[in-house]
C-alpha cells in the first residue's frame, strides 16, 4: 500500500525572519512528520537553515491555489520559538503544528526531512471538506505541474473537478477555481508565444 500523503501548508521563516508560506503533502510516521520538499526550494532552505517549520491544517484552499498561482502573502501570526528560531502559523489554520527537524536525508531531488512535534493546537473545529476544496487542491496539484503534464491531462482532469465546482463550491472556493484556471490559460498564452 502506498504511504499516505496529506495535503497541508507549511509555513517556515528565514534566519532573517522572512515568511515563506507553501503548500505541502505530509506523511505520518509514528508521532513524526516526514517532509520532502523539492530541491532548490524556499522551504527546505529555511527548514535546514533554522530546524523549524509549522505545518498547518486548513480548509480555507485559497491558500493552496493561491500559492502555486503566485499569490504568496497570507496572514500569519506568532506560533512561538523553537531554539531561538522563529515559529508562525497561518492565520486562518484550523490548527497547527510546530516541528523541530531531526533528521535529513539527503537525495538529488527531494531529501528526506524527518520532523518531531514540538507543540500542538487546535483553533477552530474541523466541520469536513466539500467536493469543490478537494477540487480545487486537486486543480492546485495540477497546475504545480503544468510545466510537466500534457495539454489533454490537464484539460480532461480540469473538466472532471469542475463538476465538483459547479455543485458545491462557495465564494472562497469559486474565487480559487478562478486563479487556478487563469494560470492555465497564462501557461497556454506562454507556450504558443514561444511556439511563434
Amino acid at each position: 500500500m502506498a504511504d499516505q500523503i496529506f495535503e497541508t501548508v507549511v509555513t517556515t521563516c528565514s534566519a532573517a525572519g522572512a515568511v515563506h508560506v507553501a503548500p505541502m503533502g505530509a506523511r505520518y510516521v509514528g508521532d513524526e512528520v516526514v517532509l520532502m520538499p523539492f530541491k532548490p526550494s524556499t522551504t527546505l532552505d529555511n527548514i535546514v537553515g533554522t530546524g523549524v517549520a509549522v505545518l498547518n491544517l486548513l480548509t480555507d484552499v485559497r491558500v493552496f491555489a493561491g500559492c502555486v498561482t503566485g499569490r504568496r502573502e497570507w496572514s500569519t501570526v506568532p506560533a512561538g520559538e523553537v531554539d531561538g528560531a522563529r515559529a508562525v502559523r497561518l492565520a486562518c489554520a484550523l490548527g497547527h503544528a510546530v516541528l523541530r527537524l531531526v533528521e535529513q536525508r539527503e537525495d538529488a531531488q527531494r531529501p528526506v526531512l524527518r520532523l518531531a512535534r514540538v507543540h500542538e493546537a487546535q483553533h477552530a473545529p474541523f466541520r469536513g471538506f466539500n467536493r469543490a476544496q478537494a477540487a480545487v487542491i486537486e486543480g492546485a496539484v495540477l497546475i504545480s505541474r503544468l510545466h510537466m503534464l500534457p495539454a489533454e491531462k490537464i484539460d480532461g482532469e480540469m473538466r472532471y473537478l469542475q463538476i465538483a465546482i459547479d455543485k458545491t463550491a462557495g465564494p472562497a472556493e469559486l474565487e480559487a477555481w478562478e486563479w487556478l484556471q487563469q494560470a492555465v490559460a497564462r501557461h497556454r498564452a506562454a507556450q504558443a508565444r514561444v511556439a511563434g
